[in-house]
């Protein structure tokens, strides 16, 4: 049972505000603050050295936090500066060749799918997009069908930036394991808000952010890489932290994931998301899950009641990614005028999921993405504010 009470307590700000935009940056609870703080307090007085020499056991203990939280191990887990770093690291590790095949989905992220057609570009593999089911889901039949001995790599966005889609993570990881093609997961808009079980999905690598649905800071994400597949992946650069240099000739990669990470790193920031993976784990991600959804439903019911509305999501059972468009008002007038009355909600380019956004003709879309943290009331105050707005 969540406590509500206390969440909100832990997260100053919903005295003020109605803040739903969760999909974006999420509000930092007091913990998380409070452990970046107390860092940088730390720097100054004895300095950076000495205060991560000071707090190396905290600092080891967020490895095993994220590695809790994605039921892996802390040896395949890195820490890097934010979600694109992680996937990035992943996916210039692999190899492709003229003819070798890439697999994505139709709601694939821009961030992504421009490395795909520099990948291409630089070697000749060839971009394939899954279709489709009539949900909106990626079709994992077709999946099936498509696969062949040009396959070299499986990558979706399991929850994309916008639509509410959650896309069947888990049936893609065992046709991935099925054909031993490596599966790379994009879970940003997942984590924090739903279950992440990378035993259970079956992914080989997948890549997260601490500053949406986790709560945690700017400036953090993390990789994990599955330790049968780490062992044969080199990362794209290295420093001497990532590959100790062993003698004049030889470097040396690291035998765990960190070899995906560089020496320097903002220890505040680590700390902070460590404290915000800390936070979400003893509340319980499935409660989380389950208000989150509950919300989440709330508002896309309350809204579409509404004249002049049109929800914009996908998929059968959608997540806390509310979207849609008002008639005769752009997107981010919507943003603007609920920003005025103290409701903080977000918009998207079709620019971001280029493909799905050509294929159903999206304009941009208004985002609202509530959390746990939230209210009944506060859902309904935006109902109410966009009712204000619609035509009558």
């Amino acid at each position: 049972m969540i406590d509500i009470d206390q969440i909100r307590a832990d997260t100053p700000a919903t005295s003020r505000i109605t803040y739903l935009h969760n999909a974006g940056a999420a509000l930092m609870p007091t913990p998380v603050v409070a452990a970046m703080k107390q860092h940088i307090d730390l720097e100054s007085e004895i300095g950076g050295y000495a205060a991560a020499d000071r707090e190396s056991d905290r600092l080891e203990a967020v490895y095993g936090s994220v590695a809790r939280l994605l039921n892996g191990a802390p040896d395949e887990i890195a820490l890097v500066e934010n979600a694109t770093v992680a996937w990035q690291m992943a996916f210039y590790a692999l190899p492709f060749r003229a003819g070798d095949r890439i697999l994505t989905a139709e709601a694939e992220y821009a961030a992504n799918y421009v490395a795909f057609l520099q990948v291409a570009k630089r070697t000749g593999a060839v971009i394939d997009i899954v279709p489709s089911d009539a949900s909106g889901e990626l079709d994992t039949d077709a999946l099936e069908y498509m696969m062949d001995e040009r396959v070299k790599l499986i990558a979706i966005t399991w929850v994309p930036t916008n639509g509410g889609l959650i896309n069947p993570a888990a049936s893609v990881g065992r046709i991935a394991r099925a054909h031993g093609i490596p599966y790379l997961l994009d879970a940003c808009q997942a984590i924090g808000q739903m279950q992440v079980d990378v035993e259970a999905i079956g992914c080989d690598m997948l890549s997260a952010t601490g500053r949406k649905f986790l709560r945690g800071p700017r400036g953090t994400g993390f990789l994990y890489v599955r330790r049968e597949l780490l062992k044969t992946l080199e990362p794209p650069m290295i420093d001497h932290f990532a590959a100790p240099w062993v003698s004049r000739d030889e470097y040396r990669l690291r035998d765990d994931a960190r070899r995906f990470e560089t020496w320097e790193n903002n220890y505040a920031a680590r700390l902070g998301l460590g404290a915000a993976v800390d936070y979400a784990l003893e509340i319980g991600i499935a409660p989380i899950e389950q208000r989150c959804r509950v919300l989440a439903g709330r508002l896309r019911g309350g809204l579409a009641a509404l004249p002049g509305i049109n929800i914009r999501d996908l998929g059968r059972a959608p997540g806390a990614i509310v979207s849609f468009t008002l008639d005769g008002y752009e997107a981010d007038a919507v943003v603007a005028s609920a920003a005025a009355a103290g409701i903080t909600i977000g918009a998207s380019d079709p620019s971001s999921t280029r493909i799905d956004a050509e294929l159903r003709a999206l304009p941009h879309v208004v985002r609202a993405s509530p959390h746990y943290y939230n209210t009944e009331a506060e859902i309904d105050r935006l109902i109410g504010h966009v009712a204000s707005l619609a035509p009558r």
